[in-house]
């Protein structure tokens, strides 16, 4: 029986949602990916970026960026760790490709993530494990109407409601088990977002670059 997978990172580590194909689901969160990877799936999708450039903003992200908007972080590259804190980095980007072309304090904070991702991709990896966007795949689901702020109530209750009718009907009740965890409500809800694109994604933005490890970097939906 098939499974699929859906990850995103959160404060102390890896959320994880599964969902089969009789509709049997369930969650799972570990401090590393290796154990969550492990788990049987036929196809994942992870909310992080796999595929990184040496410089400049990756075509993908630029693409989603303007389909859902500002959710979608620039800057990820592979050198991204290399510097002591985010002022120094930017200043090298700045110097180097241009004044505004540096990173987030949003992309900032996720890089050890971005880099323990990239430590375990490998091209034939990737045929089996993509980059998805929660906010893309939401986008699509609703035709490609942008929803209200996933912090807010309404758009809380709409992806939630959203991601029920795709068969992740006990997500409402997995949000009032997490407390303890340190699982955000959003980092559960995206990783369901991200399993129903494991299944059901036919979609992509991006392909067409290649990183220097031969990864494809586009983002699935």
């Amino acid at each position: 029986m098939k499974t699929y997978l859906g990850l995103d990172g959160f404060r102390f580590g890896w959320v994880a949602a599964w969902i089969d194909e009789c509709g049997q689901h369930g969650f799972d969160y570990s401090p590393g990916l290796t154990r969550l990877l492990a788990m049987p799936h036929a196809r994942a999708m992870i909310d992080m970026p796999i595929g990184l450039k040496t410089e400049g903003y990756r075509t993908c992200d630029l693409r989603a960026r303007e389909m859902v908007g500002p959710a979608v972080f620039l800057g990820a590259r592979r050198d991204l760790w290399r510097f002591p804190d985010m002022a120094a980095a930017n200043r090298h980007y700045w110097e180097h490709e241009g004044k505004g072309r540096g990173v987030s304090a949003q992309l900032w904070n996720i890089r050890d993530k971005i880099r323990e991702v990239d430590e375990i991709m490998t091209p034939v990896r990737q045929a089996t494990i993509g980059e998805a966007h929660p906010e893309l795949i939401l986008w699509n689901l609703v035709r490609g109407v942008r929803l209200a702020k996933k912090t807010s109530a309404e758009g809380r209750e709409l992806r939630i409601a959203l991601l029920a009718q795709r068969g992740f009907t006990k997500l409402s009740k997995w949000l009032m088990q997490r407390h303890g965890t340190g699982i955000d409500r959003d980092d559960l809800i995206d990783a369901c977002a991200c399993a129903v694109a494991a299944r059901d994604s036919k979609q992509r933005v991006g392909g067409d670059e290649i990183d220097p490890r031969g990864l494809r970097m586009e983002i699935n939906y």
